[in-house]
């Protein structure tokens, strides 16, 4: 026996491997936290996709516009006619203002929509409604909340470096970090570099 490597990989370098045991406690670490960041992911993500676009759409609000026929008495002032309509669309809010934008028409504004009265009995409410999940999530992805928040924000953007380096070293050979690995993450590299270059401040 002559002790070469068989196969003929006489004088081929490789670079040495992690340890199975090294390995396979990265793997499951990389699961775990895996699994753990998956809802914090999903919020972010969805977040990112739509504030990205906030130019093209407003991401918290639909803006909403209805028309409704209320009747009232002859004669009803203002605060009667107010009273009635805000019954008769089925709203409970107080009003947070009842005036005459011009004599024949009455402007009652809500916290969120504001009701157009005409004179005979036409009625129009513009306003939005908040993207019910959506809102939230941008709500949390702006760091809008308290203090706190900011602590579960650092933690996972810390996760997510953590996720990012494991992820280099869980595959060994030519699959891995030193072979096909490091040229994917060369390219993934030149992305926002090649960016910044070419249109950055």
């Amino acid at each position: 026996m002559s002790g070469e490597p068989p196969g003929g990989d006489h004088g081929r370098w490789t670079l040495p491997r992690l340890p199975g045991k090294v390995r396979a406690l990265i793997r499951a670490t990389h699961r775990d936290a895996g699994y753990l960041m998956v809802g914090l992911t999903f919020v972010y993500a969805l977040s990112g996709l739509a504030v990205n676009h906030i130019e093209d759409w407003d991401p918290n609000f639909t803006q909403f516009e209805r028309h409704y026929h209320v009747t009232w008495p002859a004669g009803a002032d203002d605060a009667t006619i107010a009273a009635r309509v805000l019954a008769s669309v089925g709203v409970q809010e107080t009003p947070s203002s009842v005036y005459r934008v011009s004599p024949e028409r009455l402007e009652i504004t809500l916290a969120e929509s504001s009701l157009f009265v005409g004179p005979d009995g036409q009625v129009l409410q513009e306003g939005q409604s908040p993207r019910l999940l959506l809102r939230v999530a941008n709500w949390l992805h702006l760091n809008r909340g308290k203090r706190a928040w900011t602590y579960v924000a650092d933690v996972y953007a810390a996760t997510l470096l953590g996720l990012a380096l494991s992820g280099l070293f869980m595959i060994p050979g030519r699959k891995g970090f030193w072979g096909r690995g490091l040229v994917l993450v060369t390219l993934g590299a030149l992305v926002p570099t090649l960016y910044v270059v070419m249109y950055g401040p």
